[in-house]
């Protein structure tokens, strides 16, 4: 069984963490099977958040009982002091447990620091002191951000997107981590789901010995398939390598990684999924999105209002109303 020590927490989680957002998807019994079979299958890694619905509520009622045995990480969106005792009091309830393994600042715009004004960094101190949360993390899709909660010493893990389309400097933020001593938390593993081999995916990931993937997983075949990769773990062979080179090279570029902080859209367009359809219907079965109930999706993008919500909380810069259009212009061709 692969392991994979968190930098300074000491944590040692399997290769395969839980991502547990997909699971707000599915109804509570669904959820409580998949969470128990993915920790009677060897995962021992959850990583959920207080913007995840009911994600935590779902991992309590499943795993409060062998709770000594795991390892949880959630996060908080607070913008003030008040916010975060708020935020984890409720995660600590509905996790049915009186502490986080790991707690972490989720996405912020800026690096909290301590004397920053926020009183952010003070409440994590605090809420460490009274053996409420037990290590300090961030998490975060904008790289500078990243790299400075790196540099700032103030971190005991960082959680970021990671793949093989990573780039040099993303690749430079994961080396960063390792030579801090910071656990290194890689979300987006599968890219939003344009990666569609996860064999690579895996292989990929398992040359960094500081790297925890944690995969989002919703249905149990899902779960299967990372399971299957606790007793036999893909290596980066020819053949993947080759699988890897070919996705590089085809998905260069400027793209939607569906994280979803676009969201709401005042027109209900659903960005994540219409702002890289085109990409989408060429790594799936077409049946999956041509079909009236995405063609009656697409087309909602005629109704933007041009507002730049979603342009202006992009964290990779993207100008995503632009994407959308170009994406429904190609998806009209199919129609």
């Amino acid at each position: 069984m692969e392991s994979v020590t968190l930098g300074s927490t000491g944590i040692i989680a399997n290769k395969n963490g839980f991502g547990a957002l997909p699971i707000q998807r599915i109804n509570p019994d669904e959820a409580s099977s998949l969470l128990k079979k993915a920790y009677q299958s060897g995962i021992n890694f959850f990583d959920t958040a207080r913007f995840y619905t009911d994600s935590e509520e779902k991992i309590g009622h499943a795993l409060s009982d062998v709770r000594d045995k795991i390892y949880i990480a959630s996060k908080t969106m607070a913008a003030n002091a008040e916010e975060f005792w708020e935020q984890l009091n409720t995660s600590l309830n509905q996790l049915q447990t009186n502490y986080l393994d790991i707690y972490q600042f989720h996405n912020p715009g800026v690096c909290p620091k301590p004397g920053d004004g926020t009183g952010l960094y003070e409440a994590m101190l605090e809420a460490q002191a009274k053996d409420m949360i037990r290590h300090i993390g961030i998490s975060n899709h904008r790289l500078p951000v990243a790299i400075e909660a790196a540099e700032s010493g103030l971190y005991e893990t960082i959680q970021f997107p990671f793949s093989y389309l990573a780039t040099d400097k993303e690749i430079g933020l994961v080396k960063l981590c390792s030579e801090r001593n910071i656990g290194f938390i890689a979300m987006k593993a599968l890219s939003g789901g344009l990666i569609t081999n996860s064999a690579a995916a895996y292989a990929f990931l398992a040359q960094y010995n500081n790297v925890l993937p944690i995969w989002g997983m919703q249905k149990e075949k899902e779960l299967d398939e990372f399971i299957s990769y606790i007793k036999n773990p893909p290596v980066l062979n020819e053949v993947l390598s080759t699988i890897i080179e070919h996705d590089k090279k085809a998905l260069s570029g400027a793209f939607c990684r569906g994280c979803g902080y676009c969201l709401p859209c005042p027109s209900e367009i659903d960005i994540p999924n219409s702002a890289r359809m085109s990409l989408m219907i060429q790594r799936a079965p077409t049946s999956i999105y041509l079909n009236e109930v995405w063609k009656d999706k697409m087309r909602k993008i005629e109704d933007c209002i041009q507002c730049n919500h979603c342009k202006d909380n992009c964290p990779y810069g993207l100008d995503t109303p632009k994407l959308l259009i170009d994406n429904w212009i190609d998806y009209q061709k199919y129609m």
